[in-house]
């Protein structure tokens, strides 16, 4: 019997509330250059043709996902969490018995909005093969400081990176590693929590265009990518 390859698969967390951009409404359904921020960020997936799938968590009572996400290839599961973290868990066991242990799950933040199909295609093509899974980063380019105790100390670069995502791993490896995950301060992204079982995920470099909307400042930055695409 011929084995299955191996899917591709995306999982939007998009249950939290962007509490520091004093918005009215969620920040992922704040607009973007005409449309809201996280179907920019569905879109991407969508422009995609290696992606199977869509899914986007979103809390129980949210009043905005039907009006924004497209029919047939997003599906949205409505149990989202009061983490990042656990708004993940529950998307993936809310797949349990859709996707195979051995297929891939690209989880994205929903307020990364630069996200396009060529970084994807870079993700995926990059680590398809690895045993581990991988992500999107951005070496460091810039001096780094710490300060702490009354005194600044210059921090080497060397070997630093600003993780990104997509985060790319397989399903069953990364429930596991979200299930271990039971030190906040440790377990930070998807990511971290697989270094916790002692793997080392490949980063692949990404690009600034995917940034992170946080502060209401990072609007017109976004802005600016996505008009330059």
């Amino acid at each position: 019997m011929t084995q299955q390859a191996p899917r591709y698969f995306a999982l939007i967390p998009a249950a939290g509330v962007g509490a520091r951009m004093a918005a009215a409404a969620p920040k992922q359904y704040l607009p973007i250059s005409g449309k809201p921020m996280l179907r920019h960020t569905i879109d991407a997936f969508l422009s995609s043709r290696l992606i199977s799938h869509t899914y986007v968590v979103v809390s129980p009572d949210d009043g905005h996902i039907d009006a924004i996400a497209p029919n047939g290839p997003v599906s949205v599961l409505r149990c989202g969490g009061a983490t990042r973290m656990e708004s993940i868990r529950n998307g993936l066991q809310a797949l349990a018995g859709t996707i195979a242990s051995d297929d891939w799950v690209l989880v994205h933040d929903a307020a990364r909005p630069g996200l396009d199909a060529a970084l994807i295609e870079k993700l995926i093509t990059t680590v398809g093969s690895d045993p581990v899974g991988g992500l999107l980063a951005l070496p460091v380019v810039d001096t780094v400081k710490r300060s702490g105790g009354g005194e600044v100390q210059t921090v080497a670069r060397d070997g630093l990176w600003l993780a990104q995502t997509p985060q790319m791993f397989r399903y069953k490896l990364l429930g596991e590693a979200l299930a271990a995950a039971t030190d906040p301060n440790l377990v930070t992204d998807d990511a971290s929590a697989i270094e916790a079982m002692g793997l080392a995920p490949r980063l692949v470099e990404g690009h600034p265009r995917n940034l992170k909307v946080t502060l209401p400042s990072d609007i017109r930055i976004a802005e600016m990518y996505l008009a330059a695409s």
